[in-house]
């Protein structure tokens, strides 16, 4: 063996190992790609359900007027499902979707049932559970990995996910340093479709990352703050504050009924006992007492700062509000923890808002498919020159003997 053989050897060792390191990367790659993938689904998951179930849809009549109040919603029920207990009432953000009241009946079943917002008409039933949009959004967010195994009290899925929030902001940063006068890309995008794949992949990264950079920020600061979330949680910060005792309805001022439960004011007069109060709460969701000592909660979103629900206990004999919860009333870590989670979800406005993370959302897993697939084409002619050299090297071996 000569000087030159001796010499290139650890160099072919080394590129081989190379070889093997980036390889490895694939099941990286891959993972990234279905998690990006899942959750632009999930960001349209609940719009997925409404084009194939006609139950959850809105359908306003042509002659359509005022939406149900709460009250009606409940005679509704009482109606149609004689003996039924409404626990919970869901006013969606977006218009086109129904109504659905979570109710309960004497034998401890229960059910979801959507009600036409303008006719009362109840258009569908679904066993309380389950469902396609809290499936997507599981896989999504934890890989439908158990809470509390034992190792963790959060999923480990969750901790899998989440973590990619790190090399996602840091691939963000990096490529912005390594492409130079990267706004460039708003003012003459480049995007070439004649100069074969190679080229059209590598316009098609560098645009759709350019474009996507604010949403890119958001997805990756906030999935960060889930993995933070998940550790806070595991050491036991308590994200509400100090710890508060539960409130309820002292006993003094329960009525006492001859027989059944004592009489309640209406969901609408708690409902309107909190817009006498307060100003700028839009009620979305409604929880009826499941005790005599509960209260009603009426939680809504403030047009100041639609991010985060807001929360009010009213007396379901009094009218009083015995707590409310607004938006400069919640502890740091409640706050945080709201606000990051419906960034991250783009739910809290409407419809349009929806499809711009849908956009963005299809944007960002098409990158990522793309740089996986510019890196297995790199990767996979590197492979192949180096099989030729080998076995150019035994032939000449070969000859040689």
């Amino acid at each position: 063996m000569n000087s030159n053989t001796q010499a290139q050897a650890p160099k072919k060792r080394t590129q081989w190992w190379f070889l093997l390191h980036s390889w490895l990367a694939m099941p990286i790659w891959l993972f990234l790609f279905f998690i990006c993938l899942t959750g632009t689904i999930a960001t349209v998951s609940q719009e997925i359900v409404w084009l194939f179930d006609s139950s959850v849809r809105a359908n306003p009549p042509d002659n359509a007027g005022e939406m149900l109040t709460f009250d009606e919603v409940i005679e509704v029920v009482e109606r149609e499902a004689p003996g039924a207990y409404v626990a919970e009432i869901t006013r969606p953000v977006k218009s086109q979707f129904a109504l659905t009241a979570e109710i309960s009946y004497p034998d401890s079943t229960s059910e979801n049932v959507f009600i036409n917002p303008y006719t009362g008409e109840i258009q569908g039933r679904a066993a309380s559970g389950f469902n396609f949009r809290q499936f997507v959004r599981a896989i999504h967010g934890w890989l439908l990995i158990p809470f509390n195994t034992g190792f963790t009290r959060y999923s480990f899925g969750w901790y899998m996910v989440s973590v990619l929030g790190i090399p996602m902001l840091l691939s963000l940063i990096t490529g912005l340093v390594v492409y130079k006068k990267f706004w460039r890309g708003f003012l003459h995008p480049r995007l070439r479709v004649n100069r074969g794949a190679r080229v059209f992949w590598g316009d098609f990264h560098r645009l759709a990352g350019i474009w996507s950079i604010p949403f890119i920020l958001i997805i990756s600061v906030t999935a960060i703050w889930f993995m933070i979330q998940g550790l806070l949680f595991e050491a036991g910060v308590p994200f509400n504050g100090a710890s508060q005792a539960p409130v309820f309805v002292p006993r003094d001022e329960v009525p006492v009924a001859e027989q059944g439960r004592p009489p309640l004011i209406t969901p609408d007069q708690a409902i309107a006992a909190v817009n006498q109060r307060y100003d700028n709460v839009e009620a979305q969701v409604l929880r009826l007492p499941g005790t005599a000592f509960g209260h009603y909660r009426v939680l809504g979103r403030s047009q100041a700062f639609p991010l985060v629900h807001e929360s009010f206990l009213v007396n379901p004999y009094s009218g009083s509000i015995d707590e409310a919860m607004r938006v400069g009333d919640q502890p740091g870590l409640m706050f945080t923890r709201l606000s990051m989670r419906a960034l991250h979800t783009g739910d809290f406005v409407g419809l349009s808002l929806k499809l711009v993370y849908f956009f963005f959302g299809v944007l960002l897993t098409m990158m990522v498919f793309s740089g996986m697939r510019i890196w297995m084409t790199r990767t996979f002619k590197t492979t192949q020159a180096a099989i030729r050299q080998k076995k150019a090297r035994v032939k000449a071996i070969g000859d040689s003997a």
